[in-house]
């Protein structure tokens, strides 16, 4: 089953991945300023995948992706792939795991284990 994971970036901003079953990452939402934005698109996307757009793009390089649209907004975007069947099998992979999938939140970088 897939997972959405929300994380901190660099510049402060938080953003989240759908990882696949094996952990690679599928696509990465835009920046939020806001944590608890981060966390309601991910939720609202959890819960309209069945409703959203997969458009296919080609980049100048041979390399193949796609974006996460709903209501006319790109919502993510997709990692590179090397092939157009790679691109439909993340796809895939989304609609069938998308909706069932858990939300994890390291946004604090809290850790278990103490030094």
């Amino acid at each position: 089953m897939g997972t959405f994971v929300i994380s901190k970036r660099f510049s402060g901003d938080y953003k989240f991945e759908f990882t696949s079953r094996k952990g690679k990452t599928i696509f990465t939402s835009s920046a939020y300023e806001l944590r608890m934005d981060c966390e309601a698109d991910a939720e609202y996307l959890r819960s309209v995948f069945d409703t959203c757009s997969f458009v296919k793009f080609k980049t100048s390089k041979g390399k193949f992706f796609f974006r996460v649209v709903t209501e006319g907004r790109v919502i993510a975007v997709s990692r590179k792939y090397s092939t157009e069947l790679m691109v439909q099998k993340g796809i895939d992979e989304i609609v069938k795991y998308g909706s069932k999938a858990e939300i994890l939140d390291f946004a604090n970088n809290d850790f278990i284990f103490e030094d």
